[in-house]
């Protein structure tokens, strides 16, 4: 075994203790016998970085270790034994249990937050089962107001899904404890469900705004009136005012997306003039007889 804790990290002398702390992460990660079961040279491993990092991330030590005054071991003489059989260690002098150990993996950043948790008399290790993935499409009205469906797994089970009103193309559902089971009596992980929406054939999000075209009638853009349109939640009325153009925006307020807050966005309608599919005789004379029609330029402005 390599003396020189330095050496057992992979990291040079003048390192920063977040580069010890991070070499000792990624190292631990690889090498835990809980993630390696028996394999004896990643059990050594694991013990001597350990040691290394128990001298390393104490300042007082480290500096007497750079002064010379003590050996790996952090004593003056080799009368300290860091290096037992794990099966067999426990208490104070266990290098999995010392006090710049574990203490510094964060509960939220490092995968020993998640996989790992100490029995503290035992000196054993539960680890969490891992998380499973999956990918679920769904159509956009269901992900718009929101609907209880399943996912049927690879494995066969079936699980109950809740899609919450207003969910996004790309959002991840977790469903606690239904992941991979745990080890030695440690809890499940989770299952991660991303969620496809479906793409509509008129309605189109924008953030927590939908937005669409209405076609409507020439006769009901000249002279306004009442029209039906369809929303996420169901059809309503329009008023349309007389002389209504093509792209005039009419705005539904509280009709869009749910927020998870409360309250939602706004339905943005678009109107677009449609024509009959078929020629009108009455229709075309009108036209050619209308001379304020034949007059106007809607171009003008535009340059050639």
């Amino acid at each position: 075994m390599s003396r020189d804790p330095y050496e057992l990290l992979g990291v040079k002398k003048d390192a920063t203790q977040k580069d010890i702390q991070s070499a000792f992460r990624k190292l631990a990660k690889k090498l835990h016998p809980d993630l390696n079961p028996g394999d004896k040279k990643a059990e050594d491993r694991f013990k001597e970085i350990s040691a290394a990092y128990e001298l390393l991330s104490d300042e007082e030590k480290r500096g007497r270790f750079d002064r010379g005054e003590i050996d790996m071991t952090g004593a003056e003489q080799a009368q300290r034994h860091y290096y037992r059989d794990y099966a067999s260690t426990a208490g104070a002098d266990n290098p999995y249990h010392n006090s710049a150990g574990f203490a510094d993996f964060g509960d939220s950043d490092d995968i020993f937050s998640s996989f790992f948790s100490r029995r503290a008399r035992k000196g054993e290790f539960r680890a969490q089962g891992q998380d499973r993935h999956y990918a679920m499409e769904v159509d956009f009205l269901d992900a718009v107001n929101g609907t209880k469906t399943q996912i049927r797994l690879p494995d066969g089970p079936a699980l109950d899904l809740q899609i919450p009103p207003g969910t996004r193309d790309g959002q991840t559902l977790r469903l606690r404890g239904k992941g991979e089971p745990g080890v030695g009596g440690g809890p499940s992980g989770d299952a991660l469900v991303e969620i496809r929406v479906r793409p509509h054939r008129f309605y189109i999000r924008d953030g927590d705004d939908i937005r669409f075209d209405l076609p409507i009638t020439l006769g009901e853009a000249v002279l306004g009136g009442k029209v039906r349109a369809p929303t996420p939640s169901g059809p309503v009325n329009l008023t349309l005012p007389p002389h209504s153009n093509t792209g005039k925006l009419l705005r539904l307020k509280g009709k869009g997306i749910p927020k998870k807050g409360g309250g939602a966005g706004d339905i943005y309608i678009s109107l677009k003039i449609v024509l009959p599919d078929a020629p009108d005789q009455h229709l075309t004379e009108f036209m050619t007889g209308w001379t304020a029609g034949n007059t106007q330029d809607p171009r003008k402005g535009m340059g050639e």
